[in-house]
């Protein structure tokens, strides 16, 4: 296999799409290869580099079945989950907590907050 074609930002010719553009469009790779690659200079570092695919070979997006609907569903209960209240907290539990922020910052006098 040769190398890539390399393009400059802003330069890459019609016919290739980053993974967010084609999902913009309701495409997928679907399993192409990547196609050339999209270079965008930096000041005292290298490069930011995207990968192209070609538009003309990538197929629509899979549409959501209700099974994966309710494994998203499950899974973003689970991080809204305190493990040690049990609680859902309403919003996705901090990695940097653990746990909800009633339960990493417990309130001394044991009252709600309200004032």
């Amino acid at each position: 296999m040769g190398a890539l074609p390399v393009y400059l930002w802003h330069l890459a010719p019609d016919g290739y799409a980053t993974r967010r553009q084609l999902r913009a469009r309701g495409l997928r790779p679907g399993g192409q290869c990547v196609a050339a690659q999209l270079e965008r200079p930096r000041r005292r570092r290298g490069p930011l580099v995207a990968y192209l695919y070609r538009i003309d070979l990538a197929l629509p997006v899979r549409p959501m079945t209700p099974a994966r609907w309710a494994a998203l569903a499950a899974a973003n209960r689970a991080r809204r989950t305190c493990p040690a209240c049990r609680r859902d907290a309403g919003y996705v539990i901090p990695t940097s907590l653990g746990t909800c922020v009633p339960c990493a910052y417990p309130d001394p006098d044991g009252s709600e907050g309200n004032t």
